[in-house]
C-alpha cells in the first residue's frame, strides 16, 4: 500500500531530476559533463559515491570522473578496465530494468574492472546494502552502442534502493547518455568551426570537413538564412533532420522554422537568439504530427563579410519529454483509478482561490451601491481588504451562500462535492481488497462519466472522492449531487458477484480568503452530517 506522502516524495524526486537534467544541459565540455553526471548522482539520487567509466576509443573503459569520496577519486581516476571484464561483470548481475545489481555473495570475479571496496559491517536486515555490493547503470547511444557505465555505492540509509530510486537512476543514466553524446558532438562541431576560422588558406578542406560533420551528424542539422527578406529560411538540411521530420531536403527548403513550429511554441522560437540560442519546442512532421526537439543555434561567419548563415542543431527529445510527462502524471494521479490525487486536487482548487478576504465597501460619496459580479447585479461592491483601488481589476470567488441576502438563483460559484462511499468497508471485509479495488475503479469511471467536461474528479484515498465543479448555483450543485449518487447506485459486477455501494455527499463553496484545505474540510464535515442523517433515517425506516 502506498503511503499518503509517497506522491509528494515522487514529486520531489521529479523536481530533483529536472534540475539535474538542466545542470547536464549547461555543461560546456565533455569533462565538465562527466563530472556533472557523477555529482548529480551523489547530490540528487541518494548515493554517497558514484563513478563514470567511459568507453575509450580502443574499446576499454576508463574511469573518467568520480564523486563523493576523495580517496576513491585519487585511486580510481584514470584506471582502465577491459571491455571483456566489464561485459562479463554486467552479464552476471541481476537485472533491475536497465540497471545491473551484483550482490556481494554472488561469487563473481571482477577481473580488472576498477572497483572501490570499503570496510565496515553491513546494516542489518534482508535489504541491507553490503560494502561489497555493486550497482551499475549502463549508458547507451541512440543506436544501442555502449557509451559507458555509471557505478554507484553506499545508498544513504544503508538499504538497497527501492523501485522508485532505481527508476530515477535509470532515467538519469538515459539523460546522462544524451548529455555525453551531445558534449562529444559539440566538441566535434567546435573543432570544425575553429578550423574554419583559423585555416583560411585551407578553406576548401575545411569546408569539406564541415560538410561531412553536417551531413553525417547523428542528430538533425540545418543551415538557415540569416537576415534579409528570407531570414530563417532553410537553405540546407542533413539526412538526420529529414528522417526526423519525414520530409525530403528539397521540400524543407520551401520552409522556415517558423512555418514548421507548433503554433503554441512560436513565441519560444521568436525569443531564441541566433548566437548560442537554445529552445525546446515542437516541429511538424509530414503527416501533421509534432515531435519535440531541442534547437541550438550557432552563427557561421565569414572573416570579411561577417555572419553568413545560421547553423541549427536539432536534437530529438521526444522520448525524454514522454518520460517527463509520465513521471509528472504518476506524481499527480492515483495509481489505482488514474484520477488526480489529493496533491493535484489541492493544486487545482488553490488555482481558483485568492488570499484576499471580501469586505463590503461603500461607493464614493454614499452607501454601498450596486455592482456587477459574474454578469449579475448585486447590491454591494466587494473589494479586497487594504486594496480598494483594485476592485475593477479583481474578480472574487464567491459562494452563493455568502452573497448579501443569500444570493440569487442566477449566482454561480466554485462547488466542491466531497463523496464518501456507503457500504464499501463491508465489501472489502467480505470479498477482499482486490474486489474492493475493482469497485473503486468502477466508481471512478462512473463519476467521471457523470460530470461535465472541465470538472475535476479526484480520489483522496480509501473510498473518498472529491468533485470540483466551477460555475454552479446552489440548485445546480444539488442536481449534480443527485446525478452522481444515481450514477454510483446501480449494481456492480465483479468476478461473477454483484455488489452495491451508496454514497454520501457534502457540498462546500470556495470563497476568497479560504485555503484549499479549509474548503475540503468544510465539504468533509457536511458530508458526515448527511451520512449521519441518512443513517438515522434508515434506522427509523427499519
Amino acid at each position: 500500500m502506498e503511503t499518503e506522502s509517497e506522491p509528494y516524495v515522487r514529486l520531489a524526486t521529479l523536481r530533483q531530476l529536472h534540475q539535474m537534467v538542466a545542470d547536464l544541459n549547461t555543461a560546456r565540455s565533455l569533462a565538465e559533463t562527466l563530472q556533472v553526471v557523477v555529482d548529480g548522482v551523489v547530490n540528487g539520487l541518494g548515493f554517497e559515491m558514484a563513478a563514470v567509466n567511459l568507453v575509450h576509443s580502443d574499446g576499454d573503459l576508463v574511469v573518467a570522473a568520480v564523486s563523493g569520496d576523495p580517496d576513491a577519486t585519487s585511486v580510481l581516476t584514470g584506471a582502465v578496465g577491459s571491455r571483456e571484464s566489464w561485459e562479463r561483470l554486467l552479464a552476471v548481475g541481476e537485472q533491475w530494468g536497465e540497471l545491473r545489481f551484483v550482490p556481494h555473495d554472488h561469487g563473481w570475479a571482477s577481473g580488472d574492472v576498477p572497483l572501490w571496496s570499503r570496510t565496515g559491517a553491513p546494516s542489518a536486515g534482508p535489504d541491507a546494502w553490503h560494502p561489497h555490493d555493486c550497482l551499475f547503470a549502463p549508458m547507451y547511444s541512440s543506436n544501442g552502442e555502449l557509451l559507458g557505465v555509471i557505478s554507484v555505492d553506499r545508498p544513504r540509509g544503508g538499504r538497497r534502493p527501492g523501485p522508485w530510486s532505481r527508476e530515477a537512476l535509470q532515467m538519469y543514466a538515459f539523460q546522462a547518455s544524451i548529455a555525453i553524446t551531445n558534449a562529444r558532438l559539440r566538441a566535434n562541431m567546435q573543432r570544425a568551426l575553429v578550423r574554419l576560422e583559423r585555416e583560411q588558406q585551407a578553406l576548401r578542406a575545411s569546408e569539406e570537413s564541415f560538410r561531412q560533420a553536417f551531413e553525417f551528424a547523428p542528430s538533425g542539422m540545418a543551415i538557415t538564412e540569416l537576415g534579409g527578406d528570407q531570414n530563417g529560411k532553410l537553405l540546407k538540411a542533413n539526412d538526420a533532420l529529414c528522417r526526423l521530420l519525414d520530409r525530403s531536403a528539397a521540400s524543407l527548403r520551401r520552409y522556415a522554422f517558423a512555418d514548421l513550429v507548433h503554433p503554441d511554441d512560436l513565441g519560444v522560437l521568436l525569443r531564441t537568439s541566433a548566437e548560442g540560442g537554445r529552445a525546446e519546442l515542437r516541429l511538424a512532421r509530414r503527416d501533421g504530427s509534432y515531435v519535440w526537439v531541442s534547437l541550438r543555434n550557432s552563427v557561421v561567419a565569414d572573416a570579411t563579410d561577417g555572419p553568413r548563415a545560421l547553423l541549427t542543431h536539432v536534437e530529438d527529445i521526444e522520448e525524454r519529454k514522454r518520460r517527463e510527462l509520465q513521471l509528472a502524471h504518476r506524481a499527480s494521479h492515483d495509481s489505482l483509478t488514474g484520477l488526480p490525487n489529493a496533491a493535484e486536487l489541492r493544486s487545482r482548487l488553490a488555482g481558483r482561490l485568492c488570499d484576499r478576504p471580501q469586505t463590503a465597501v461603500a461607493g464614493p460619496g454614499g452607501p454601498p451601491g450596486p455592482d456587477t459580479h459574474n454578469g449579475y447585479e448585486h447590491p454591494y461592491s466587494y473589494a479586497p481588504d487594504c486594496f480598494p483601488s483594485l476592485i475593477e481589476h479583481h474578480v472574487h470567488v464567491v459562494s452563493p451562500d455568502t452573497l448579501p441576502g443569500g444570493g440569487t438563483q442566477g449566482e454561480k460559484g466554485v462547488a466542491v462535492l466531497f463523496c464518501d462511499l456507503d457500504g464499501f468497508k463491508a465489501i472489502n471485509d467480505r470479498y477482499g481488497h482486490h474486489v474492493g479495488d475493482a469497485v473503486l475503479v468502477e466508481v471512478a469511471r462512473r463519476l467521471t462519466a457523470a460530470v461535465r467536461d472541465g470538472d475535476t474528479v479526484a480520489r483522496l484515498g480509501g473510498d473518498e472522492f472529491v468533485v470540483l465543479a466551477d460555475g454552479l448555483g446552489r440548485e445546480d450543485a444539488e442536481d449534480l449531487g443527485v446525478r452522481l449518487r444515481s450514477a454510483i447506485a446501480p449494481p456492480i459486477r465483479v468476478e461473477g458477484r454483484t455488489v452495491r455501494v451508496g454514497a454520501s455527499f457534502g457540498v462546500s463553496w470556495a470563497g476568497c480568503g479560504m485555503t484549499a484545505d479549509e474548503v475540503l474540510q468544510s465539504a468533509d464535515q457536511r458530508m458526515y452530517v448527511e451520512k449521519r442523517s441518512r443513517s438515522r433515517s434508515h434506522r427509523r425506516v427499519g
